[in-house]
């Protein structure tokens, strides 16, 4: 049977390039001490294994890493990355997947790691263009199909659940997974079986050993691979910068129990919404206090629903209420979950702290409790809703006051444990911006790994494996980021951009002209300025910016164009530099022309 090119035809793992392998035709024999995996001699003619890292690595988000051998490729998540300040309107960004789409038929499956939407939030734009199947854990692959939902067009995705025992063949691959912790259930690494050695991908990861769902991560796996001494480990390295082990989960719990105990008026706890791990600490401190649980945010509601309909939340029957009916009950006896922990406009909490919320009104003796730390970046938009949140009148309980969050990313010993534990021979450090790379080639370095063998690349960086050594390529593959603007995918470009910027910092004026057939102006042009302030000492600015357009058209007049487009061009320049000579600022100059 060829594996390489076929697809599966229906989701299950019966078809053909998803043929599962027993794990007994893999295994070593017990008796049998394992011994380091060598590629197999190859002629010079042979492929290279790449690694193509498209998103995540040397920034955050968008996380996506290419695996190729010769006509197979894999792709490791999908994800997406929220926009910064320099993005007005953007929703979001998601990887540019050119690359993919011009190798579409090497492609064989895209494999998620767990479901958070940094890695799979590109799933519903990216793969109906790439007609390829995703291999998901059962709680992403439930958000993934919910996300789906909300998108027209992707009825032809196939989204095929893996277990954690599975063996999944894909082309020349062969994928296995092992457990780890993280702030969502179902996280796991991907192992792949690749003609040159095994790669290992940690995906995000910690080590609890109390985890919320009692799930430890599979160490015996991994000192399992480490004994094989396997070709590459790339692992995560958010949390880099912080020494020591991350608190347990555990932690959480015992401090909302602590809150539910000594709080008497009612309770909002603001949280990232798949943190299905903190929905369950509110739910059984509800119960055992006593207390109605309500919901507030669409994110909030959907990872909710998914996560129940799954099994990874339990609620008694009778707790769940509607947020419209919490008026009903006593304020000792409400608890509302909310989104918004991040400040982010629109949010429920934002709402609420600005007194804008339709079901939630604050007031003296709420107790509202802020469950996540704050991404850079987001610290003066979270400072906002704390600052308004007590001019409700509410008591406020966030991570400086109280732990009530701990990471789901590793701190630096356990990704030295990773490292211990795997004993690669090679080691790409990835989801970090570029200083957490080379803080965590620190760390490898540490458990012995030669300098030469820690290769520190960026999205867009090809590596090439052959007979166990590696090099970074001069080849670099486009990754510009494609930004979601509602529903347009890729439409908003840099140009695009670069406009919204500078009406948001230095304003627009509109110019309005309309002229004859002769190229003529007719009256006197219309000036419209929005968002752009001009200095009274200079004048009446807008008097002489008509005046400079009708000298722009009278340098024009006979000469009437097909278009109106070089005419244009001379007023946005002209009256740009005009305005910038008179009041050091550059608005968005926009003439339109009307002839009549």
């Amino acid at each position: 049977m060829n594996n390489r090119s076929a697809r599966p035809s229906r989701p299950t793992h019966s078809s053909r390039s998803s043929r599962p392998v027993h794990p007994s035709r893999s295994a070593h024999p017990s008796h049998r001490r394992p011994v380091a995996s060598r590629p197999v001699h190859r002629p010079s003619g042979a492929p290279t294994l790449k690694v193509i890292p498209l998103g995540g690595v040397g920034g955050m988000g968008k996380n996506m890493i290419v695996v190729e051998y010769g006509n197979d490729i894999i792709v490791l998540d999908c994800g997406m990355m929220m926009p910064d300040e320099s993005m007005p309107g953007i929703d979001y960004v998601i990887p540019d997947t050119t690359y993919l789409e011009r190798n579409q038929k090497k492609l064989r499956g895209i494999i998620i790691t767990h479901g958070h939407e940094d890695h799979i939030g590109a799933i519903q734009h990216v793969v109906p263009r790439l007609g390829v199947p995703v291999y998901a854990p059962r709680l992403a692959a439930e958000l993934i199909k919910v996300n789906l939902e909300e998108f027209s067009d992707t009825g032809n995705v196939k989204v095929i659940t893996y277990q954690p025992t599975d063996r999944i063949r894909l082309g020349v691959f062969t994928v296995s997974f092992a457990r780890v912790n993280h702030s969502i259930p179902d996280a796991f690494s991907i192992i792949v079986d690749t003609p040159e050695g095994k790669v290992i991908y940690t995906g995000d990861f910690k080590f609890d050993p109390t985890p919320p769902d009692g799930i430890q991560a599979d160490y015996a796996k991994f000192e399992q691979i480490g004994r094989e001494r396997p070709l590459l480990l790339m692992s995560e390295s958010t949390n880099v910068h912080t020494p020591g082990r991350t608190p347990s989960e555990q932690v959480i719990a015992d401090a909302f129990m602590e809150i539910f105990a000594n709080t008497r008026g009612r309770l909002i706890v603001a949280s990232f919404a798949s943190r299905i791990d903190r929905m369950q600490h509110v739910i059984a401190a509800a119960v055992k206090y006593r207390r109605k649980v309500a919901i507030t945010g669409r994110s909030m509601i959907k990872y909710f629903d998914v996560a129940s309909k799954a099994g990874y939340i339990k609620t008694p029957k009778g707790l769940m209420v509607d947020l419209r009916n919490i008026k009903k009950y006593p304020d000792s006896q409400i608890v509302i979950l909310s989104t918004g922990s991040q400040g982010q406009e629109g949010s429920a909490l934002q709402r609420m702290a600005f007194g804008e919320h339709k079901q939630v009104k604050l007031g003296t003796g709420d107790t509202v409790v802020i469950s996540s730390s704050a991404i850079p970046g987001n610290e003066r938009s979270i400072n906002a809703v704390i600052n308004n949140l007590y001019r409700q009148g509410a008591n406020v309980i966030f991570d400086k006051k109280m732990q009530v969050h701990v990471t789901g990313h590793a701190y630096r010993d356990e990704m030295k444990q990773m490292l211990e534990m795997v004993r690669p021979r090679w080691f790409i450090p990835v989801h970090g911006e570029y200083h957490m790379l080379v803080s965590h080639k620190e760390v490898a370095l540490e458990t012995g790994i030669r300098p030469a063998n820690i290769l520190i690349i960026e999205d867009g960086d090809v590596v090439e494996f052959r007979q166990g050594k590696a090099r970074k390529g001069s080849q670099k593959i486009p990754v510009g980021s494609i930004m979601v603007d509602g529903l347009g995918v890729g439409d908003v470009k840099e140009v695009v951009l670069r406009d919204r910027q500078a009406m948001a910092r230095e304003g627009m004026i509109v110019l309005i002209a309309l002229v004859d057939r002769n190229g003529k102006i007719v009256g006197s042009p219309d000036i419209i300025s929005r968002g752009f302030v001009y200095m009274r000492e200079k004048g009446d600015l807008i008097n002489q910016t008509r005046q400079k357009v009708k000298e722009i058209f009278a340098e024009h007049t006979g000469k009437v164009p097909d278009d109106w487009t070089n005419i244009k061009t001379k007023l946005r320049e002209s009256v740009g530099e005009f305005l910038f000579r008179e009041t050091e600022r550059r608005p968005l100059v926009l003439p339109v022309v009307i002839e009549v």
